[in-house]
């Protein structure tokens, strides 16, 4: 990239604003005053001082933090009309699915297929695929206690379109809970015990049909091509 000139005759916070108006991703303090020729600190500084003027003059849009950047985003004020104004060109929207899912992967990160189907009750292979499709969700590695299934995250993208500068920045579900045994059942989702519990109990009925079908057909060869293609359904 060429080197600019340090800006003199021009204002420092209008040309943050023309560079934030044409990037589609969130842009670091240091980049913005590399490409102006003015310290970091400054840049940052700069930042912070717009942040603050589009608030107090209620602007229909925000500057805000996000995802190791800066981005503009419109006012949640003017989502209602924000939302039909984009919903008119016809662009798709999250299905319920799509939300539940991510919604699982986000709290409980890293987390495999498996406990994501425990959860929701339904197996969602094709749901994640499309979240990781859409760049919303990653492979993170590998699980070795679930014999090296795939472990799912959230990506910066994720951040990026939710307005969050980490996960940390993430809701605490409780507060949507109606009462204690809802708080409860939340607590224990996210935490795992519920989870493991699952899964255990899975693992007690593929034991039980490998017991069960020894028995019928007395052959422990039986037993292992059983095993597999119960197995075969479990994340890569």
């Amino acid at each position: 990239m060429q080197d600019l000139e340090p800006l003199s005759t021009t204002s420092p916070k209008g040309a943050l604003e023309a560079l934030l108006l044409v990037s589609s991703d969130p842009v670091s303090a240091s980049a913005l005053a590399q490409a102006l020729g003015i310290a970091p600190g400054e840049a940052a500084s700069l930042l912070a001082e717009l942040k603050v003027e589009y608030e107090e003059a209620n602007r229909g849009f925000q500057l805000r933090e996000v995802a190791g950047g800066w981005r503009l985003f419109t006012h949640p004020a003017y989502h209602d009309q924000v939302e039909a104004f984009v919903l008119s060109w016809d662009t798709q929207k999250l299905s319920q699915a799509a939300l539940e899912t991510l919604a699982v992967i986000a709290y409980h990160q890293p987390v495999t297929r498996e406990t994501v189907k425990g959860i929701r009750g339904v197996n969602s292979d094709g749901v994640i695929s499309s979240l990781v499709d859409k760049g919303l969700v990653r492979e993170m590695g590998r699980d070795p206690q679930r014999g090296q299934a795939i472990l799912y995250g959230t990506t910066s993208a994720f951040l990026e379109k939710f307005g969050l500068r980490s996960t940390k920045d993430l809701p605490d579900l409780e507060q949507f809970a109606p009462d204690e045994q809802a708080r409860q059942f939340i607590r224990e989702r996210l935490s795992g015990r519920s989870i493991q519990s699952t899964l255990e109990e899975t693992d007690e009925d593929l034991e039980e049909e490998r017991d069960l079908m020894g028995e019928d057909y007395g052959d422990p060869d039986d037993d292992l091509v059983i095993v597999g293609n119960a197995t075969d359904n479990y994340d890569d």
